[in-house]
């Protein structure tokens, strides 16, 4: 997952956006890069670890008070210095970072090489550059350049752009991709996780879907793609900075090993009802009544909170008997799926890092019309409308099943099967009936059998 800062107040800015770029490091990545204003615009970037790019601009850091900085984990292009965001213009007047693919990417090269404009990069960034620069070379304000420029584009971004010619000013714009503005005391950041710019301020502002942001060091306009004027309500971050530091361990992953028994009680603490013997789940608007009427849960999830998933497929399976699947959501955001309104779809994102946890999760509920009834969101940390219920989406997979010897194959309602228990609305049978629960068949060919 890429990373952005942005910063533009009155210190100098460099220094600033490569601290928030290191507590972005967890996330991986394979290149790094930032631009200053600093009466013109300098651009510098290395690929491989942020230290290399630090040996880059040695101990004289520009001394420019905008800049934007970047974290990138290739996609479109192979990790290079060419490849590494930010990405200028023609001009070199303007630069930009991005977070996210343009779906559109080759068809707008393509009539934008044919109007003169030159491209120095394989990425599908590059073409936002020169979108933004045909309008406003010629005395378009920045914030309007950009959106006209969004409104050509077709996929998922989280931008923040500079320009020498408005050298107080950063624009950022958000679709599916998290950004968020930061609020400052004269000055002000942008940002794609809280996480960059604890050090400096916790009163955040997160973007939502087609939101675009101008930045100054003293005030900061929210706006739609129609320029529209928004009111967006301030959150104040509760979490520190000690959570996403390595804490003197060698590295984040055996720090995340050692504090799996932490983790497991953290989240514990505060839902378990011993003396009802339930659990409390905090923003889970789904009644009791609704749960018992799913069916199946589809999970979706990328990189390791789709580890995390496998694990709650099992459980799911075990414990709740309910028949559960887990997709990539990077993948089920482009399917056609078959769906019906008693799948439970649960999203689950590392980082909720906005309003909606998480680009891909959030895709897969909103890139193709609602066909069912609940989605649920999951995160491993706190943040605004975290577990909040998500638009109504869910999925059916086709499976084939069997009941145990013992089990009738028709349970379902008002039904008894031949342990004699009565099983009720599927899926609310009685412990003592689970002979006859349907049961996963997987066959032989299937590489996950």
């Amino acid at each position: 997952m890429c990373g952005i800062v942005g910063y533009t107040g009155t210190r100098t800015a460099a220094p600033v956006v490569l601290e928030g770029l290191k507590r972005l490091e967890y996330r991986g990545y394979d290149s790094a890069g930032l631009a200053v204003v600093n009466g013109g615009l300098e651009v510098f970037r290395a690929p491989g670890k942020i230290a290399i790019l630090e040996r880059e601009l040695g101990s004289d850091l520009p001394e420019g008070t905008t800049a934007i900085a970047h974290t990138r984990w290739a996609t479109h292009g192979a990790p290079t210095t060419a490849n590494a965001h930010p990405h200028a213009d023609c001009g070199g007047t303007l630069a930009l970072v991005h977070n996210g693919i343009i779906e559109n990417a080759g068809v707008l090269r393509q009539a934008l090489t044919k109007r003169g404009h030159v491209f120095r990069s394989q990425t599908d960034t590059e073409v936002l550059s020169h979108l933004i620069e045909e309008n406003h070379t010629k005395g378009m304000p920045l914030v309007d350049a950009t959106a006209e420029a969004l409104r050509q584009v077709e996929g998922t971004y989280g931008i923040a752009v500079i320009s020498s010619r408005e050298p107080d000013t950063i624009v950022a714009a958000r679709r599916g991709s998290p950004l968020l503005v930061a609020i400052g005391n004269g000055e002000n950041f942008v940002a794609s996780d809280a996480s960059a710019v604890l050090a400096h301020t916790r009163s955040v502002v997160y973007l939502d879907d087609g939101d675009i942001a101008e930045v100054k060091p003293t005030d900061y306009r929210i706006m739609d793609l129609d320029a529209g004027e928004k009111e967006t309500p301030v959150t104040h971050v509760e979490w520190d900075l000690a959570t996403i530091e390595r804490g003197g361990y060698a590295h984040f992953m055996l720090k995340e090993i050692m504090e799996q028994p932490e983790s497991v009680r953290n989240t514990l603490r505060g839902r378990l009802l011993e003396e009802e013997g339930t659990v409390r789940f905090g923003g889970l608007n789904i009644s009791a009544d609704e749960l018992l009427k799913v069916q199946r849960i589809v999970i979706t999830a990328c990189g390791t909170s789709w580890h995390s998933a496998l694990i709650g497929e099992y459980m799911m399976e075990e414990l709740a008997r309910i028949p559960t699947e887990v997709e990539y959501a990077s993948e089920f955001r482009y399917r056609n799926p078959i769906v019906d309104e008693r799948t439970l779809v649960i999203g689950i994102s590392q980082k909720p890092s906005g309003a909606v946890p998480g680009r891909w999760a959030w895709s897969t509920w909103s890139a193709a019309p609602s066909r069912g009834k609940w989605t649920a969101a999951s995160t491993c940390m706190p943040g605004p409308k975290s577990a909040s219920r998500a638009p109504r989406r869910s999925r059916v997979r086709s499976s084939r099943w069997r009941c145990s010897p013992s089990g009738w194959a028709g349970c379902g309602p008002s039904r008894s099967c031949r342990a004699g228990k009565s099983c009720g609305p599927w899926p609310s049978f009685p412990i003592s009936c689970s002979r006859c629960w349907p049961r996963r068949r997987r066959s032989k060919s299937s590489p996950i059998a």
